[in-house]
C-alpha cells in the first residue's frame, strides 16, 4: 500500500476550509431545535457569558418561543404535500426509491437544507449487507468536504470526499475483499495508528484531531475523489465497425494486434492519442496510507456525491434559518421581559393595618377568610380613624413590549416568507376556498427560490439512479 500525503493534505485543506460554515451550521441547528440562549455575550463587567446567564443576572427567566422549528416543519409539510401530488418514478428508479426510502431521506435532506443551506447525498452502486444495488446515503455536512467552489452547479469541483467512521471489520470487508494479505495489512495498520500521534503536517492540533481521529472503537477512513488528467487512445476498428477508448498503457497490445492483422491482409486498428479527465477515488488511512484506489465506475464517470449549496453567491452559503435568527432572539428577549414585568407586579396583595387586627384572629385566619367569597373579617377601629384593609392589584407596566413583540412576530413572517396561510391558518373563518388557495400560492412565491433549488438537486440526484 502506497502513501500519498499530498492528497491527504489537499483533503485536509478542503475540510478545514469549511470550518466556519460548520460552526455556523451547529449554531443554526441549535437554535432550530430550541437551544437558543447559549450565544456568548459580554456582561457589564466585561466577562463573556451566555445569554441565559445574563438574563438570570438581571432577574429574568430565559424563556423560548421556538418559531424556527415551526417554520421548518411548515416548509417540509408543504413539500410533502406537493410531492404527493407529483407523478412517481417508474421502472428501476422506482425500485431504488423504495429500497432506499428516498421519500424520508429527501425530507430530512430538505430539513438540513433549510437549516444550513447545504444538502449532500452519496449515490453509489456497491454490495452491502442488504445485497447489490444502487444506494443513496444522506451525508452530514460535518463529514463532507469539497474544494473552494463558486459555481452554483458545482461544475468547478476538483476534489470532494467525506470522513467515514467504520468498525475494523467493516473496514476490512469494504477495502480488502478476498485478499487476505491486504486484510492483514489493514488490521496491522489501524492497530499501530491507535497508539501513534496525530500526523503533524495537517495544521493545528484541534483541527487535526477532528479530521483524522475517530470515536473510540472506530476506524477513520477518508474517502477522497480527485479530478485527474489522463491519457488514452481513441480507437477505430473498421474491421469490426466499432469505436472505443483504451488506456495509454494498452498501446503495445494494439500494436501487436495490428501487426497480426497486417500479416493477414486485414485493416489495422486506427488510433488517436487524446488527453481527458477522470475521477479517481482513494480510500485513505489517517496517516496518508492509500488503502484502495480506483477510477469512477459510474456510467457518467462522475464522483458519487450530489450536493447543493444555497445561494452560492461568490461561494457563500446563507440558509433560510440564518435570515430570521435575529428576530427569534429578539422575540425570546421580549417574552422574557414581559414575563419579568408581570411577575414583579402586585397581584391581590392585601394591606392590613396592624392596629385593626383582632387579637383572637391569626394572620393565617385572616388570609383564609379573605380568599373566601362569603367570609366576614372582624377588625377594630382606632378612635376617629377608620383604617380599612385594602387589596392592591396593579396592571403590569406595558412599556410597549407587547407592541414590539407583535411587530417582531410580523417581521418574522415577512423575512422568512412563511405566512399564516402557508401554515394552514386563516385570519377569517369565512374566507372562501379559492381566496385561501390564492393566499397559499402567493405565500409560496417567497420561498419558491429555495424550494426550486432543492427540487433541482433532487432531479440531478434522480438522474444518477441508474
Amino acid at each position: 500500500m502506497e502513501n500519498d500525503k499530498i492528497i491527504l493534505d489537499a483533503a485536509y485543506r478542503a475540510w478545514n476550509g469549511g470550518a466556519e460554515f460548520r460552526s455556523r451550521r451547529l449554531r443554526y441547528k441549535r437554535f432550530t431545535y430550541g437551544d437558543q440562549w447559549d450565544d456568548p455575550v459580554v456582561a457589564s463587567n466585561g466577562n463573556v457569558i451566555t445569554a441565559a446567564e445574563r438574563a438570570r443576572i438581571h432577574g429574568r427567566r430565559p424563556m423560548t418561543s421556538n418559531l424556527l422549528r415551526r417554520l421548518v416543519k411548515s416548509v417540509i409539510g408543504r413539500y410533502r404535500y406537493q410531492r404527493q401530488e407529483q407523478d412517481r418514478l417508474t421502472g428501476r428508479k422506482a425500485q431504488i426509491y423504495k429500497t432506499n426510502n428516498l421519500d424520508e431521506i429527501d425530507c430530512r435532506s430538505l430539513e438540513e437544507f433549510l437549516i444550513s443551506g447545504c444538502t449532500v447525498q452519496r449515490v453509489i452502486g456497491e454490495r452491502r449487507l442488504m445485497g447489490d444495488g444502487v444506494w443513496v446515503d444522506m451525508v452530514s455536512p460535518d463529514s463532507f468536504f469539497v474544494n473552494r467552489i463558486r459555481d452554483p452547479r458545482g461544475w468547478d469541483t476538483e476534489l470532494v470526499g467525506m470522513l467515514h467512521d467504520w468498525s475494523l471489520t467493516e473496514t476490512v470487508i469494504r477495502l480488502a475483499g478476498p485478499d487476505t494479505r491486504r486484510a492483514a495489512a489493514i488490521r496491522q495498520l489501524y492497530s499501530s495508528l491507535e497508539s501513534a500521534p496525530v500526523p503533524g503536517n495537517l495544521g493545528s492540533v484541534g483541527d487535526r484531531e477532528s479530521f483524522v481521529c475517530a470515536p473510540p472503537g472506530r476506524c477513520r477512513v477518508i474517502e477522497v475523489w480527485t479530478l485527474e488528467a489522463t491519457e488514452r487512445l481513441r480507437c477505430h476498428d473498421r474491421h469490426r465497425a466499432s469505436c472505443f477508448t483504451v488506456p495509454i498503457t494498452a498501446g503495445d497490445r494494439i500494436e501487436r494486434i495490428n501487426r497480426g492483422r497486417i500479416s493477414r491482409g486485414c485493416q489495422p486498428i486506427e488510433t488517436k492519442w487524446e488527453a481527458s479527465t477522470a475521477w479517481r477515488c482513494r480510500w485513505m488511512a489517517p496517516d496518508g496510507t492509500v488503502l484502495h484506489t480506483h477510477l469512477s465506475k459510474a456510467p457518467d464517470g462522475r464522483h458519487p456525491f450530489r450536493f447543493r449549496f444555497y445561494p452560492m453567491i461568490d461561494g457563500e452559503i446563507h440558509s433560510l434559518i440564518e435570515d430570521v435568527i435575529d428576530q427569534q432572539i429578539y422575540i425570546n428577549e421580549l417574552i422574557s421581559l414581559i414575563d419579568h414585568v408581570v411577575s414583579c407586579a402586585a397581584k391581590g396583595v392585601l394591606l392590613f393595618p396592624v392596629e385593626s387586627k383582632v387579637p383572637t384572629l391569626s394572620w393565617q385566619n385572616i388570609a383564609e377568610m379573605w380568599s373566601s367569597p362569603d367570609a366576614i373579617i372582624p377588625y377594630k377601629t382606632m378612635g376617629t380613624m377608620n383604617v380599612q384593609p385594602q387589596q392592591v392589584m396593579t396592571q403590569a407596566s406595558n412599556l410597549g413590549a407587547r407592541e414590539l413583540l407583535a411587530t417582531q412576530m410580523q417581521m418574522f413572517e415577512d423575512v422568512s416568507g412563511v405566512s399564516n396561510a402557508l401554515m394552514g391558518k386563516s385570519k377569517s373563518g369565512q374566507m372562501g376556498v379559492e381566496h385561501y388557495e390564492s393566499q397559499v400560492k402567493n405565500a409560496l412565491i417567497a420561498i419558491a427560490d429555495i424550494l426550486d433549488t432543492f427540487a433541482n438537486f433532487i432531479e440531478e440526484r434522480n438522474d444518477s439512479l441508474t
